[in-house]
């Protein structure tokens, strides 16, 4: 390998010939802690792991498409290319495009199956923020997602900044700074989804468009014009505004709606205060049983049972079955 591929390749791992970049490993190991931790919330928020497998199946690639299809037609790219295997391996994905099609394939699935789609949201976005925060290190890795150029030597140093070999120069490091918001507001919804049961859902799916469309809107103008997507319109800002309007609006009224169903601005005065006491599986015959994680088990454990183990049933059962044809055959 030349001096040239180790300076400006992005780098990687070699795998039967194939070249596997370590942005795409990144990504995944997103992807893999987002599922265990959505998987987690939904048990602790009275919800099936299998429901969440339902929505990761069919929102995943989805939001994969979408994520390619709005860099491609914001970027102005040739049809031909979309979907090229050369064009995908060169990159080219746009969060804002995964968030425009995640969003609507929860909201279907969700329609589907008679599901709360805030209550939902509100496990989903946690898991959402971390894999953000992890994949913009994959951005680090291919050198990419930074700000403008720091020319002062005092602050040329990491996190402030980082060194772009292409440029031969620091540049800010939004990337950083990204990756840093998205996992504080991360930690911040997953303590407040995993303690505060109480009504109304959707708090947590709010504040999501609310950080990360106001993060945007801030760093989109400030970042390298080359990675700033449209053609004469910044389409990505354009979207992060609207997200963080949206994430305002909708904050608003899921709170000013439960004051005037509920009576409080968190809880109820008028009847149950959770909003997550109906068990939902992920199908009508799926049933909850008693378990350490699941909040409702703690406030009623009277409406859990405790699952039964199958093996241990069949075993205690299996000698009284016997001792009864014995007696039975006695008693003939």
């Amino acid at each position: 390998m030349d001096l040239h591929s180790l300076l400006f390749e992005p780098p990687g791992i070699t795998i039967f010939g194939m070249k596997i970049y370590a942005y795409a490993l990144i990504i995944v190991s997103g992807m893999l802690a987002a599922f265990f931790v959505i998987s987690l919330l939904f048990k602790r928020r009275n919800m099936s792991p299998d429901l969440f497998l339902t929505y990761f199946v069919i929102a995943l690639p989805i939001a994969i498409v979408t994520t390619r299809l709005f860099y491609c037609i914001t970027d102005g790219l040739p049809i031909s290319q979309w979907f090229s295997f050369e064009s995908i391996r060169q990159g080219g994905l746009s969060i804002v495009g995964g968030i425009i099609g995640g969003a609507a394939s929860v909201v279907a699935i969700s329609y589907f199956k008679k599901v709360n789609f805030f209550r939902a949201g509100d496990c989903i976005v946690v898991g959402l923020l971390l894999a953000q925060s992890i994949g913009r290190w994959g951005n680090f890795a291919n050198q990419e997602v930074y700000g403008g150029l720091v020319t002062n030597p005092s602050l040329q140093f990491f996190p402030i900044a980082v060194y772009i070999e292409k440029q031969e120069a620091w540049h800010y490091a939004f990337f950083f700074y990204e990756s840093m918001v998205t996992l504080t507001a991360a930690i911040l919804m997953f303590i407040n989804a995993w303690f505060n049961t109480k009504k109304p859902n959707g708090i947590n799916t709010a504040c999501y468009f609310i950080v990360y469309g106001l993060t945007r809107s801030i760093m989109e103008p400030l970042r390298d014009q080359s990675f700033i997507l449209g053609n004469g319109i910044p389409w990505s800002l354009v979207f992060s505004i609207l997200m963080f309007v949206a994430g305002v609006a909708l904050l608003v009224t899921l709170l000013i709606l439960n004051v005037k169903k509920e009576g409080k601005v968190i809880g109820s005065l008028n009847g149950d205060p959770y909003g997550i006491t109906k068990f939902i599986g992920d199908t009508k015959e799926e049933k909850a049983y008693f378990n350490s994680i699941n909040a409702m088990c703690s406030i009623y454990p009277e409406n859990f049972e405790e699952k039964p183990i199958e093996g241990k049933k069949k075993k205690e059962e299996s000698p009284t079955d016997e001792k009864t044809d014995e007696k039975t055959e006695d008693e003939q």
